[in-house]
């Protein structure tokens, strides 16, 4: 005989419920309008927000595995994150029916709330190597938050940690480089260049471990590239050029961010290969 259930009572839910924590996920989906297209927008947003964190671990993971010589791993982490972030930038889809007048219909319901503030997606960019002390502040108030930044901005990027690895295995980076203030942007070095053109003379016929990190950190500057179009582009055709939220100047923010690459010397090399 099967036991009777009492009405009143609710069960845990399932296990799968527990593991992915699916009614915490969707409850922190609250619109604050009644626009049906703010539900795409907050829910692309947050799962973006998840990709970041996502990729930000395999950096982190692969930095680890670099900074122990242990190559396989680091490139394992590193191709993960290129597929994580090709996901990412497919987002932008479910945005690309946004127009102007659906947007600025609940773009005043969230305030000076902007993209902008991401924390998350600022670890992303000084992990790239994009660091600017000034992007710290905003989080100055923001407790724990505040303080990995921090501690971000002065440690190696993925970028230092690669070309510490290519000094370790004999291909001559200068120490100037080295040894710079981490918390600077990085400044494209010629003799970083001709460095990797090494990698490329030597270990490309034999598929070696160092011209695979630099392929798939090439993937990964691509990579960042199309989400910074993709991002450009979502905010021309539902903003325009109107100043962006959080005091940021919008379209023109995004244009310039355009002209600070990643990883600038496996690109300069290639010219000379």
């Amino acid at each position: 005989m099967e036991p009777r259930l009492d009405p009143g009572h609710r069960t845990a839910g399932t296990a799968y419920d527990d593991y992915v924590g699916t009614r915490v996920l969707h409850g922190l989906v609250r619109t604050r309008t009644a626009e049906p297209t703010e539900h795409a927008f907050l829910v692309v947003t947050q799962v973006m927000e998840l990709y970041f964190g996502l990729i930000c671990f395999e950096w982190r993971h692969a930095q680890q595995a670099i900074r122990g010589d242990d190559v396989p791993d680091a490139l394992a982490a590193l191709r993960r994150s290129v597929q994580h972030m090709t996901a990412l930038n497919a987002s932008w889809l479910s945005l690309r029916g946004l127009t102007p007048h659906r947007f600025t219909s609940f773009r005043g319901a969230f305030g000076e709330a902007s993209g902008f503030q991401s924390y998350a997606y600022r670890h992303l960019e000084f992990l790239l190597g994009l660091k600017s002390a000034a992007m710290v502040r905003p989080h100055r108030r923001s407790g724990d938050v505040y303080d990995e930044l921090v501690a971000a901005l002065h440690a190696p990027s993925l970028y230092d940690d690669a070309l510490a690895l290519l000094d370790r295995r004999g291909y001559h980076v200068p120490r100037e480089v080295l040894k710079r203030d981490l918390s600077a942007p990085y400044q494209p070095s010629e003799a970083v260049e001709r460095a990797w053109l090494e990698v490329y003379r030597v270990e490309e016929p034999t598929g070696g471990e160092l011209f695979q990190l630099a392929e798939v950190l090439v993937d990964i500057a691509e990579e960042f590239t199309d989400w910074r179009h993709r991002h450009l582009a979502s905010v021309r055709r539902s903003l325009g050029a109107k100043p962006g939220t959080g005091g940021s100047s919008g379209l023109a923010w995004l244009e310039r961010s355009l002209q600070r690459p990643v990883f600038p010397e496996l690109f300069s090399a290639r010219t000379h290969m």
